[in-house]
């Protein structure tokens, strides 16, 4: 009984975690070139189990890991000159205010007060020859990256990309970090969609499915714990007085 107790409560664990992911997905699902993450969960043998340093002994073991999609969203009109969308592979790459550079599938770009391409998190978009300084003049972006302010050419947007996407790590601002022993390279097949959107690919109807069914698994083991715990509890007191 003990063991279908903490079997129960161990099931209830990678279901916090699913509900978790799912509600930061559905936060949003609106942010553009925002990509959805899922949760992998396995339960392990017991002799791969013994691998794994730490585990407690009433847990069941298993693999709770997070990884990210990166198929591309839809591409939505907006008419403005200063969004940009990526049809293809690679990112657009940022320099934060600390000099670190972080790769983005968003293009919904300000013009600072410097006159730099900053995106919402004050990131300067890089180009062949660092940020890309457009003033206040008339801009215009090809599909190949190459930008104009007044019809004078001042830049080639930088788009890079990665051999394995999954070794990207996530920074909370839907942004990525690049490793030290992650190599980039120039993208290759890609274009530049000026005055356009790279929407989330997130499914919400999907993802709302999905947490109905993670909750309904979680409500079920909580059940299965109360049961089995309000059953545990009668067997003690009966035990108690018989003696």
């Amino acid at each position: 009984m003990i063991k279908g107790l903490y079997k129960s409560a161990s099931a209830m664990l990678p279901r916090i975690k699913r509900q978790e992911t799912i509600a930061n997905n559905l936060a949003n699902a609106s942010t553009p070139g925002y990509k959805g993450d899922r949760v992998f969960t396995k339960e392990l043998s017991r002799a791969q189990a013994k691998n794994i340093p730490k585990q407690t002994d009433w847990q069941t073991p298993m693999i709770d890991q997070v990884y990210t999609r990166f198929e591309q969203g839809n591409l939505d009109r907006t008419g403005n000159a200063l969004d940009l969308a990526l049809e293809g592979r690679g990112f657009f790459v940022f320099q934060t205010e600390a000099g670190d550079n972080v790769l983005s599938r968003a293009g919904n770009l300000t013009v600072s007060t410097e006159g730099y391409l900053i995106n919402p998190q004050g990131n300067k978009l890089l180009g062949d020859g660092g940020p890309i300084s457009v003033g206040g003049g008339e801009l215009s972006v090809s599909e190949t990256g190459r930008v104009q302010v007044d019809q004078t050419d001042v830049a080639a947007i930088q788009v890079v990309e990665v051999e394995d996407n999954t070794q990207l790590q996530k920074n909370g601002q839907g942004e990525f970090l690049v490793p030290d022993n992650v190599e980039i390279a120039q993208a290759v097949e890609y274009s530049i969609r000026q005055g356009y959107l790279e929407s989330s690919n997130v499914d919400v109807v999907k993802e709302m499915v999905d947490m109905i069914v993670s909750y309904r698994n979680y409500e079920a083991d909580a059940k299965s714990v109360q049961a089995q715990d309000e059953s545990l509890e009668a067997l003690i007191n009966n035990v108690g007085r018989s003696m």
